[in-house]
Order: C-alpha cells, then sequence, then structure tokens
C-alpha cells in the first residue's frame, strides 16, 4: 500500500531514536529580530494553546490568542483528573522511553504514526521538569519525590498527580507563562470570540474570521501562521463527558477549507463514567480512570441481581477484568474496560436502577491501604473499623475531590458503597491530519493536541491527553513552526480589506442571515439531541455495516430538518448563546455524517472502532492490517461529498502484534 501523492507526512529520515534530536539540529531557524514582524494567531487557551503561546512569545513572536470562554483558566483542559504521563522511570519498574512509545503504539492498535509517537516519548519527561518549574503541585511521596500511579495500558507507574486536578493546576502552570507574556505585551488575548472561517491567500492560510459573542460583530485577523488548539468533537455525541462549549466548528471550518481530516471515527468511549439518570442531562461526568488503581470493577454472578452491593458475598461477585485479563486486570485499555462492561450489561449482570452499570469497589485496597497505615503506626491487632478508618484516610487524600464530586452527583457515599459507572463518549482520536511538523494540509495552519489525528492512534492510553498537548505546545510547535516562517520573513503583513478576508466574512454572514431567518418551530438542542441518538446508537462503541448505512441516511435527513425547522431566538448583533449552538450544532451535522462514513469505510476492528461484523471468537477487537494499515485522510469536497486518501503505517522498529491483555 502506497500513501497518497496529496500526502507527505514529512518524518525525517534517520534512525527512530534519532529523527527528532537531528530534526531540531538541523531545522531552519528565524533570527530574533525577524520574529518581532511575524504574527501568529492560536486558537484555543487549553493545555497545547496556552504552552503554544507561551512558547512562542517568549521567542518573539508576535501571538494572538482568541478563546470563547471568559478567561483561559475556563478551557476544557481544567477537567482532567487522573494524570500526565512521563518515562522517568522513578519507580524503578523497568520503565523507559521506548517502553512508553511501545505501550502507546500498542494502545492504539497499531494504527499511530511511529515517529511521532516516538518523540512524544522522548519529550515526555522534559513536560514534568517543566511543569515542577513553573510551580505545578504534584503528589509527592514521604521522602520528597514525585508520586506517580498506574493508569490503563501499562504494567509501570508512569503517571504524575495532583490529587484529581491535575489538568486544573496543569493549566494554571501554562496560564502564568501566558499572563507573563501578556503583561509583557508580546501576547493579545481576545476572550469570548469564536473562530468561524480561516482565511486562504494564495494557497496559504493568512488568518482567520472570528466573532465577538459579546457584541456579535465579525471580525478579520492576519496571521502568518495559524495554530487550532481547539480540542475534540466528543459532543457530536450531545452526551459527553465533554463541557457544553466544545465543538468541532474550527476544525471543521479549516477541513472545508482544504486541511483534510483524519480518523474521523476513531472515538474513545471511557469506562469510568457516572451512568445517564435520565432525558434530563446534557453531559455525562468522568470518574477519572486513576480510579482502577485502586478500585475492583465487577458485577454480581446472577443476572437481574436487586440486592445492595454490600449485602453481595465475595463469593458471588464476577471480577470480570481480573478473570478475563489476569497480566493486566483492572487496568486494561479503555476501549478494553468499555467492551467488558457493555458485554456484562447487555448480559443482564448490570447493576443500579437501570440495569446498565457496574461496580467499582474500594473495599478491599480501602482494607489493605488500613493495614500498612495500622503498621506504620506501630498498632498492634487494630479493630477492623480502626483498619477501615485508617484506609479510608488514604483514599481520601488520593482521590477525595472525585468522592465528594461523585456523592454531590448521586447522593450515594463511595467510601461506604462501591461507585456505579458506565461507559461514555470521551476523547476522539480523530482530528485534522497534519504532518510531523504538526502542519496540515493547509500550508500555514497548523493543528495541536486533541484537535489533530493526534498520535494515540485508534484509543488513547489514560493521562497521554495531557502529555501530547503540552508536548506539542511547549515543546514541538517552537522548532516546526519556526521551520515554516524561516521562509515567510519576507511577507509583509496582509491588510484584512483583502478580498480574501471579504469573501470568508460575507459567506459567515449569510450564514448567520439564513440561520436568523429561518424561524422553524424546533431548538436547536432538539437537533442535538436527535444527532446524537443516531451516533451512540450506530456510531457508539459498537458499530455494523447496517447501522452505519442507516445513520447516515438519517443524519442526511436531519441536516435538511435542521435548515427547514430549526428557531434562533434574539438578534445576532448581541449575546445569543444559541445562535452559538446553532453553528456548531450545524457543523456536527456535517462532521457526524463523515464519522460514519469512516467507520462504514474501514472493514475491521481496532481501538475504539468496533465493528461487530469484525470480532474474534472471544469478542475482541480484529483488525486488518493487510488493508487497513493506514490513516484515513478525507478530502472535502462539497456538501456530502468526500474524498479518501491514505498514509501507510509502516513500523520499522516494532512488530506489529495481536493486541493482548492477558
Amino acid at each position: 500500500m502506497a500513501s497518497s501523492p496529496k500526502l507527505n507526512a514529512r518524518v525525517p529520515e534517520g534512525q527512530l531514536a534519532e529523527k527528532w534530536t537531528k530534526y531540531r539540529s538541523t531545522v531552519h531557524l528565524v533570527n530574533p529580530s525577524n520574529k518581532r514582524s511575524l504574527e501568529v494567531i492560536v486558537v484555543g487557551s487549553g493545555l497545547a494553546g496556552a504552552s503554544a503561546a507561551a512558547s512562542l512569545a517568549e521567542m518573539g513572536y508576535k501571538v494572538k490568542v482568541l478563546y470563547y470562554q471568559d478567561s483561559p483558566r475556563r478551557a476544557h483542559s481544567i477537567a482532567a483528573q487522573g494524570g500526565v504521563n512521563a518515562s522517568k522511570n522513578y519507580q524503578n519498574d523497568g520503565d523507559s522511553v521506548y517502553r512508553l512509545f511501545y505501550d502507546t503504539i500498542k494502545g492504539g492498535d497499531y494504527r499511530s504514526r511511529e515517529a511521532n509517537v516516538h518523540r512524544l516519548a522522548e519529550v515526555s519527561g522534559n513536560i514534568i521538569d517543566q511543569c515542577v518549574a513553573q510551580g505545578v503541585p504534584f503528589a509527592r511521596e514521604y521522602g520528597g519525590t514525585l508520586s506517580n500511579r498506574s493508569f490503563g495500558g501499562t504494567q509501570v507507574q508512569r503517571t504524575f498527580y495532583a490529587a484529581g486536578q491535575t489538568g486544573q493546576q496543569l493549566l494554571l502552570g501554562a496560564y502564568s507563562a501566558l499572563q507573563r507574556q501578556v503583561g509583557m505585551g508580546a501576547v493579545q488575548l481576545l476572550a469570548r470570540h469564536e473562530m468561524m472561517d480561516i482565511v486562504n491567500i494564495d494557497g496559504k492560510c493568512r488568518g482567520i474570521i472570528c466573532r465577538d459573542m459579546v457584541t456579535g460583530k465579525l471580525e478579520r485577523h492576519f496571521g502568518h501562521a495559524v495554530l487550532l488548539c481547539t480540542g475534540g468533537y466528543g459532543n457530536v455525541f450531545y452526551l459527553s463527558t465533554n463541557a457544553m462549549g466544545c465543538n468541532a466548528t474550527a476544525v471543521w471550518k479549516a477541513h472545508r477549507k482544504g486541511a483534510f481530516f483524519g480518523n474521523p471515527c476513531y472515538t474513545q468511549i471511557h469506562p469510568t463514567c457516572i451512568p445517564v439518570s435520565g432525558d434530563h442531562q446534557s453531559k455525562l461526568t468522568l470518574m477519572s480512570e486513576s480510579l482502577r488503581n485502586d478500585g475492583r470493577i465487577w458485577v454480581p454472578k446472577k443476572q437481574g441481581e436487586t440486592r445492595k452491593a454490600t449485602d453481595i458475598p465475595e463469593e458471588e461477585r464476577d471480577y470480570y477484568l481480573e478473570r478475563r485479563y489476569p497480566a493486566f486486570g483492572n487496568l486494561v485499555p479503555r476501549d478494553v474496560a468499555s467492551r467488558a462492561a457493555k458485554e456484562r450489561c447487555d448480559a443482564g449482570y448490570g447493576v443500579g436502577s437501570s440495569k446498565m452499570a457496574v461496580y467499582l469497589d474500594f473495599a478491599a485496597n480501602t482494607e489493605r491501604y488500613g493495614k500498612i497505615e495500622a503498621s506504620k503506626k506501630n498498632l498492634h491487632s487494630p479493630s477492623k473499623e480502626e483498619i477501615v478508618r485508617l484506609g479510608k484516610e488514604v483514599i481520601k487524600e488520593k482521590y477525595g475531590n472525585l468522592f465528594d464530586m461523585y456523592k454531590q452527583i448521586t447522593g450515594e457515599d463511595p467510601y461506604e458503597l462501591p461507585m456505579r459507572i458506565y461507559p461514555a463518549v470521551h476523547y476522539t482520536m480523530g482530528g485534522l491530519w497534519v504532518d510531523y511538523n504538526l502542519m496540515t494540509t493547509v500550508p500555514g495552519l497548523y493543528a495541536l493536541g486533541e484537535a489533530n489525528f493526534s498520535d494515540h492512534g485508534a484509543n488513547r492510553l489514560g493521562a497521554s491527553a495531557l502529555m501530547q498537548g503540552l508536548a506539542d505546545g511547549y515543546f514541538v510547535i517552537p522548532y516546526t513552526v519556526g521551520d515554516y516562517l524561516s521562509e515567510e520573513i519576507r511577507t509583509k503583513s496582509i491588510s484584512t480589506d483583502h478580498e480574501a478576508f471579504a469573501k470568508a466574512e460575507a459567506e459567515i454572514q449569510d450564514r448567520i442571515n439564513k440561520l436568523m431567518t429561518v424561524k422553524g418551530s424546533k431548538t436547536v438542542d432538539h437537533f442535538h439531541k436527535r444527532l446524537g441518538k443516531i451516533m451512540w446508537d450506530k456510531c457508539g462503541m459498537a458499530r455494523n455495516k447496517e447501522g452505519l448505512t442507516s445513520a447516515i441516511s438519517e443524519i442526511q435527513k436531519l441536516r435538511e430538518d435542521f435548515w427547514k425547522e430549526v428557531r434562533v431566538p434574539g438578534e445576532a448583533n448581541e449575546i445569543n448563546p444559541e445562535l452559538e449552538k446553532a453553528h456548531r450544532v450545524a457543523d456536527f451535522l456535517e462532521l457526524g455524517e463523515l464519522m460514519c462514513k469512516d467507520a462504514l469505510n474501514r472493514d475491521e476492528s481496532c481501538g475504539g472502532h468496533f465493528r461487530e461484523e469484525f470480532q474474534t471468537e472471544e469478542g475482541e477487537a480484529l483488525r486488518d492490517d493487510k488493508n487497513f494499515a493506514y490513516v484515513a485522510a478525507w478530502e472535502y469536497k462539497s456538501d456530502g461529498n468526500f474524498e479518501l486518501h491514505k498514509e501507510e503505517l509502516a513500523y520499522e522498529n516494532i512488530k506489529i502484534a495481536a493486541r493482548s491483555y492477558k
């Protein structure tokens, strides 16, 4: 299989372990005086965006950062709970750059680009050093060294964490670096601004059109380069762990203007979420994967069990992950754990009122920690109550805010009763296709973090999202964007009166006018919920040819109905959250169709893409490496019309094998 001639991954020559080092030593540079005349636009203020903006401004570039929140600190990166991976080998348990590289490739079911993943593993240790220097309060051992815990898909402890608030603490570190540059006048912040389109001039991205969400005014901004750091598109499913504001508008507009979309069907279902409680919900809540360190997942051995969890004796419990995957147990990767939970619930072993949940139980490790603490305190023959009390104190220190959050949402005390969890949409491995430099197929347009098709293949390992976002922003883009900008030093700032800016703005204004004048009878949320149900039922945890074919037709009809029947109240030239949602849902309706087409085209199961027709006798994913070992890069042609390009995935340093966690 040869890669499409329209795709050039630009992977450096040489040995895998030397590619990034050689690249950094030979890449084209921009001298300091020239940097001051080069303008970079960063869209999004999460970990990837804030770290990239701070780094580029520190280097001397003129940077604009726009985001739809009222503060960069409200970016969805704060929602990340469990930790960030790095191959420091602090536990002396055999970790290394190569092992992190291999675990990531294997975890992604051998559908990642080898060179990018190795680079990610190489710079992972620098991330921790950078964040510690910024004052990020990582958890520490008694002696003061940084603490680590385990996450799914690994047999080592390489995850650095700050209780259950790791994303928030890392973002505050990046935010402090960003604000330093704001104070020095090197960064201009544009709060409450949403990107509506990119502007291409002579084949290169030269700026954006954005909407001031307070006044409703459309604005034009020039940039020698544009960095999209806008996160993923999980909200296409309506119910997900994403904040309601998370959307795909920026990447989708870029896709329509020439940026290929990579692997859109790869969606991660997180196994550790609070189950759906009713139709009133607008989002779902994630319980960190770190809880699988000390929590044991089980269901009753009896179908339709009605007893309380605490009344079911040990011998009548099925710790199904430990039974099926003894080598990794409760720490199998997310896609494996999610499908296993679904299988148990579908077979009639689910718990709770809906029977669509499994138990996450901390009793065993609470007792284990209690005995350790009793021994440390030199308590001889402690009572069961004393052991449990001491154990709860340890659990509270490690996961206290997560336990409190669970109790506030469910009304149940997870210190006394097992948590009830069920899989939910979480992260999207797909995104804009990028080369080794993180540049899309549009020159001058970059995608970082979850906005690109990423380093995670068909399934992301836990604690790797923060790692990738910070790696892209702090350690990759400062080199790679310089290579491109070294050829742009003679390009003067282009006036936003240029006809390309005027045309792009006029197209956005026409779309706004169209949305405001439909004046139908149904709300935006009505269409979003209908789309979400189609996507979850037919392109969710499990997919099949019949369901995907049906989903495509249903989405096409739903899109027609949207433009005939949607009602957007209020006015365009004011604060109007419904207009904002309407833009985003219109994009989701187009993206959802592409996701289903990509899933229908991929006749195999791998990672988060599970086609029911392609599974082993044991119900595991069945890959087809002969025909589908490629990145699917889709080119937008017209509404509902996409052309597939393939980037061959060739592995020179690892052997593709059956993905086993047994």
